[in-house]
C-alpha cells in the first residue's frame, strides 16, 4: 500500500511527520509523492494563524478531491482548534495534537473495520508522547523534538490551548536518539519544541542536554530552533561561550518593539531587558546571527507604537525579522481587546518591516564578503547550496558533495543569501 504526508507549520510538525513516515515504512507501506496513487493520505495541520487554518482546510479538500478512495487522516493543531469545522470534510481518521505516534495503528484498525476514528483529549496536563527517529529522509540536518506544550499564554496565541502544558522528552532517550541520527551520518541536529527553552527532565535543562550531546563524535553543529530572551541565563550563555558546536545563530522572538504592546501581549520582558540580553550574546560572539519574530497590527498598536517597533528592530540590529500581521484568534485575550487594527494597515506595516528586515539582512551578509567560512552542503544540483554555522545561505557554482563541509570564500551578498566559491 502507498501513503503520502502533507505537512504544514513548524519544525515540530516536520519531526512528527518524519516519525509518522518512518512508522509506515516499517509496516512495509511505500511512500509516494502522487496523491492520486496513495491509499493513505495524512495531513498534518497548523493553526498558528487564521491563514494557516485556511490553508490546512484547503489542502484537506484538495487531497480528498484528488483521491476520493484514499483513507484520509487529519491531525495537528488546526484539527485540534477547528475540530467542529472538519466534521464535514469527509475525513476517515481525525485526531488533534496527540496520538500522532498511533496513526499507523488507527489506519490498520480502519482497514479492518472501516469505522471512522475521531480522537481528542481535553485534559491540559498530559504526558510527553514519545517518538524516536533514526533518520531524516531528504534532509541534511535532523530536527529532534525534545519538548512539547507551552505555559506562557501570550494574549494572541492559541498554541498553549492546542499543544497543552509543557513537557519534555526523557533526557537519556533524547541523547540516545541524537547519537543514532549522528551514527546514520547526520552532522547537524536542530533541537526543537513548542517552547524549546523550557526543556527540563529529571534535573536536566536545555543547557545540560546541549552539553551532553556535544560529546558525541561526528556531531559538528547543534542548532536551537528558538529560545526566549528570558531563557538566556548565565548557565546557557556560559555554554554558548565555551561550546563551539552550538551554532552561531540564535532565533530570539521579540514580537514587538514597544513596551506598551509587549505588556498587552503578556510577554515576560521589556525592551531594556531584551536589548541587554542581545548585548550579552554579542559580547560573547560579536558576529552572531540573531533573528527574530515580530507581530504587527496588534490591537492598540498606533502609528507611534509601530514606529517604536521599527526603532527597536533597528537598534537591536537583527539579521532577519520574520514578520506576522496580527491574526485574531478565538479563545484568546487579544481577540476581545479594543482598538483592533484595520487589515489594510496591518499589511502596510508588514511591508515596511519586511523592507527593514531585508536591509538588515543584507548588511549582516555583507560583513562576510571576502571571508572564508565552513559550509555544510545540502543540495548539489546545478551547483551547490548550503548553510554556515551562523545560518548564511551560501550558493556555490561548483557541484560539491552533499552533507560535507567545505571552506567557501564569500564573494557577493544579497538580502537573503550569499554567493561563494570553493577555496
Amino acid at each position: 500500500m502507498k501513503f503520502n504526508i502533507i505537512t504544514l507549520g513548524c519544525k515540530v510538525n516536520t519531526y512528527e511527520s518524519e516519525f509518522i513516515k518512518s512508522s509506515f515504512l516499517e509496516e512495509e507501506f511505500v511512500y509516494t509523492d502522487n496523491l492520486e496513487d496513495a491509499n493513505v493520505i495524512i495531513v498534518n495541520t497548523c493553526s498558528v494563524t487564521n491563514q494557516a487554518d485556511n490553508k490546512s482546510a484547503k489542502l484537506i479538500r484538495h487531497a480528498r478531491k484528488a483521491n476520493p478512495d484514499a483513507i484520509l487522516v487529519v491531525c495537528g493543531c488546526s484539527s485540534e482548534y477547528k475540530r467542529e469545522n472538519y466534521n464535514d470534510l469527509d475525513i476517515d481518521i481525525l485526531i488533534g495534537t496527540q496520538d500522532k505516534s498511533k496513526i499507523i495503528d488507527y489506519v490498520k484498525e480502519y482497514l479492518n473495520n472501516h469505522q471512522k476514528v475521531i480522537k481528542f483529549y481535553d485534559d491540559r496536563f498530559i504526558d510527553f508522547e514519545d517518538m524516536k527517529i533514526s533518520n531524516f529522509h531528504d534532509r541534511t540536518r535532523a530536527f529532534i523534538k525534545i519538548q512539547d506544550g507551552c505555559n506562557n499564554f501570550c494574549s494572541y496565541c492559541v498554541i498553549p490551548l492546542l499543544r497543552k502544558s509543557i513537557r519534555s522528552k526523557n533526557f537519556d532517550i533524547a541523547v540516545s536518539e541524537i547519537k543514532e541520527v549522528v551514527n546514520n551520518g547526520f552532522k547537524e541536529v536542530v533541537l526543537t519544541g513548542i517552547h524549546t527553552g523550557s526543556y527540563f527532565d529529571n534535573g536536566h535543562d536545555l543547557t545540560d542536554l546541549i552539553h551532553e550531546i556535544s560529546k558525541i563524535d561526528g556531531l559538528k553543529h547543534i542548532r536551537i530552533s528558538s529560545i526566549e530572551a528570558t531563557e538566556l541565563n548565565e548557565k546557557f550563555l556560559n555554554e554558548f561561550k565555551n561550546n563551539e558546536k552550538i551554532c552561531n545563530h540564535l532565533h530570539v522572538p521579540i514580537q514587538s518593539g514597544s513596551n506598551a504592546i509587549l505588556k498587552a501581549m503578556n510577554r515576560k520582558y521589556d525592551i531594556d531587558f531584551f536589548v541587554n540580553k542581545i548585548n550579552e550574546i554579542r559580547g560573547i560572539r560579536p558576529d552572531v546571527n540573531i533573528s527574530t519574530d515580530c507581530i504587527v497590527g496588534f490591537p492598540g498598536e498606533t502609528d507611534e507604537l509601530f514606529a517604536e517597533t521599527l526603532d527597536t528592530i533597528t537598534k537591536v540590529n537583527f539579521s532577519k525579522v520574520h514578520v506576522f500581521p496580527y491574526s485574531k484568534r478565538n479563545n484568546t485575550v487579544a481577540a476581545s481587546l479594543p482598538n483592533q487594527v484595520d487589515e489594510r494597515v496591518k499589511k502596510e506595516r508588514a511591508i515596511k518591516l519586511i523592507r527593514l528586515s531585508d536591509k538588515l539582512n543584507k548588511a549582516y551578509n555583507e560583513q562576510f564578503v571576502g571571508k572564508v567560512v565552513p559550509v555544510l552542503i545540502e543540495t548539489n544540483h546545478d551547483g551547490s547550496v548550503g548553510h554556515t554555522s551562523n545560518y548564511l545561505k551560501v550558493v556555490v557554482k561548483e557541484t560539491l558533495n552533499h552533507n560535507e563541509f567545505y571552506n567557501i570564500l564569500i564573494t557577493e551578498a544579497f538580502d537573503d543569501y550569499v554567493i561563494g566559491e570553493l577555496k
